[in-house]
């Protein structure tokens, strides 16, 4: 069976600790997407899996067999590197097929194997042109088809698409999540690129300085962050990070001073657990209604900027406090530099963090 388990596995470079106490499981079939900034860790962790480099502590166990101590070659894996890395003396088949030379297949098995996935990734059309003569994205194709072709365990993606223009890595997100849906593989996608997690993958698993901060389906890691800097990654606009004073909690609102005013908001019954204090109030830009007066559900501010975003509006809005809030609203709706906004959050969307930044929530 195709899996990937990753345990407690932790990268030391000297005192400087890359990755600390991962644990990750991809299922036969899955794919999983090590998202997060530079430097936090996500290529370590894919080349320790790979065997590229060796784990300080911790095991790496794929299709159920424990690999620490393997070679990348003994592993049985198909990676992707950020870089096509193509023969250029080769034409697009022969690049294809060079890694079924070491399984000593007969010509005519071999070409098939080529014909067969020169076909899924629409490539048969070029298999006698060399490098030189294709585009970019087909460049790509090339790559994956050369992982795919050999039928490995698993597969490994190190930033598959950014070297590719915004019109190449979209029709590419689609064509790569096509090609890895029809096979039972596990698959590890690294990307600093949200966009591409949140539309490849099965689950993401987020990183920061080293350790993976939360594993979930695209939609649970937008809708229900764990923390404030997962609430601050994912979505654009970035969700709205306020610094507030929790007060109390009364008939399922909490009471809190934000942005320099007293409101109530609906949330979390949870939050009704935590003592007065300071709190972050996560509240996602699309997440707000516009009212035209106040009241005590409301946040004061008012509109500093307009982007127009096509079928919507984005507004850079300063609180009576002089902090910055961000709102969607629809391209229909009319707002003007200077006008007064009176904004009422989406409960349902409306986060709470404790002051150690973690999400309050039953």
């Amino acid at each position: 069976m195709s899996t990937i388990e990753v345990k407690k596995i932790t990268k030391k470079f000297g005192d400087f600790v890359a990755v600390r106490d991962a644990d990750l499981t991809v299922a036969a079939g899955e794919v999983v997407c090590l998202l997060g900034p530079s430097g936090c860790g996500k290529t370590t962790t894919l080349r320790m899996i790979a065997g590229l480099e060796r784990a300080t502590a911790g095991d790496i166990v794929i299709a159920g067999r424990r690999m620490n101590e393997l070679p990348p070659e003994k592993r049985d894996i198909a990676m992707v590197f950020q870089f096509y890395a193509l023969y250029p003396a080769l034409t697009v088949g022969q690049n294809i097929a060079m890694p079924l030379h070491y399984e000593k297949l007969a010509k005519t098995d071999a070409d098939k194997r080529v014909r067969k996935v020169a076909e899924i990734l629409h490539l048969t059309d070029v298999l006698d042109r060399m490098p030189g003569q294709v585009s970019e994205g087909e460049k790509q194709r090339v790559a994956v088809a050369r992982a795919i072709v050999r039928d490995p365990n698993c597969f490994l993606f190190d930033e598959p698409l950014s070297r590719l223009d915004v019109e190449l890595r979209h029709s590419m997100r689609g064509q790569i999540k096509e090609v890895l849906s029809g096979l039972s593989k596990a698959t590890v996608i690294v990307t600093h690129d949200q966009l591409e997690a949140l539309t490849m993958a099965d689950r993401i698993a987020i990183m920061r300085d080293g350790l993976i901060e939360q594993v979930g389906t695209p939609h649970e890691v937008f809708a229900r962050p764990a923390n404030v800097f997962v609430a601050s990654f994912i979505g654009t606009p970035q969700m709205n990070l306020i610094e507030a004073e929790l007060t109390g909690f009364a008939d399922g609102k909490a009471e809190v001073v934000l942005a320099g005013n007293a409101v109530a908001l609906r949330t979390d019954p949870a939050v009704g657990r935590l003592a007065a204090g300071k709190v972050t109030v996560g509240i996602r830009p699309r997440a707000f209604a516009t009212t035209p007066a106040a009241s005590h559900d409301t946040i004061p501010a008012q509109a500093e900027l307009i982007e127009p975003m096509g079928a919507e509006t984005l507004i850079h809005a300063r609180t009576a406090a002089g902090g910055d809030i961000r709102v969607v609203v629809p391209r229909g709706q009319r707002v003007k530099i200077g006008e007064a906004l009176h904004l009422r959050p989406d409960p349902r969307q409306t986060h709470v963090f404790d002051g150690a930044g973690k999400a309050v929530r039953a």
